[in-house]
């Protein structure tokens, strides 16, 4: 039987943006890295090999989640997690439909919501179309465009750079939380996060803006940068 190998390797990193729910806005102000493999005539991601094909960026949601009496809930952080496999549309990335399909959860985070506070989960995740072009949005909602950014080569002409491009979305309905709190807290905790964020959300009234860059390379050039220890 024959076996596809993967040839490309690709890492995109989000060096600013924002990833908004509803009625909060999360800033992306701590690099967020996508890395995994390509195989010639799949658009599926294959994981990277040490398990970080998502990087586990924890950033701060600002104000936290005011407004709950029944708890001071303080400082909240939030971690954007993978729900299911990446898949990777390069020929899209001129804009002309959706360049990156992201499956994700949203860890909220403190010592009050507990380990297990998730919008969205390996069932019912957060499903992003992004693109470099303008989505279409329900309305009331507007659309919102990326941009391709500039595309460069390296010198020996086997790394292949997009710097400046932003990849968004508002076309997701979030769904809401669950796990907040663990055990008898979580019924109390899950319905007063919905209520602070608004969720369960309808399409349109979140969005991603992820700015930064992508490099892709053959895996053969990858092989060749690794460095052999002298004896």
């Amino acid at each position: 039987m024959y076996v596809k190998h993967v040839a490309h390797c690709l890492a995109a990193t989000t060096t600013s943006g924002e990833f908004q729910l509803a009625n909060k806005t999360v800033p992306i102000n701590k690099p967020i890295v996508l890395q995994g493999g390509i195989i010639e005539g799949s658009h599926v991601l294959v994981p990277a090999a040490d398990g970080n094909t998502l990087s586990r960026t924890t950033l701060t949601v600002p104000g936290g989640l005011t407004g709950i009496e029944a708890l001071p809930l303080g400082e909240v952080t939030s971690t954007t997690e993978l729900a299911g496999p990446v898949e990777v549309f390069e020929e899209n990335l001129t804009g002309r439909g959706t360049a990156v399909k992201l499956p994700v959860k949203v860890k909220l985070e403190n010592p009050v919501l507990g380990e297990e506070c998730y919008v969205g989960s390996d069932t019912e995740p957060i499903v992003l179309h992004l693109t470099t072009g303008t989505t279409k949005p329900p309305p009331p909602a507007e659309p919102i465009t990326g941009k391709l950014g500039t595309v460069s080569l390296n010198p020996s002409l086997t790394i292949t750079t997009i710097s400046g491009a932003s990849l968004v979305d508002n076309t997701f309905p979030p769904p809401g939380v669950s796990g907040c709190g663990g055990g008898l807290l979580s019924p109390l905790l899950d319905t007063a996060v919905d209520l602070q964020v608004g969720l369960p959300a309808n399409a349109g009234a979140s969005k991603a803006v992820l700015n930064g860059s992508l490099a892709e390379t053959d895996t053969r050039s990858v092989k060749k940068a690794k460095v052999v220890p002298r004896r």
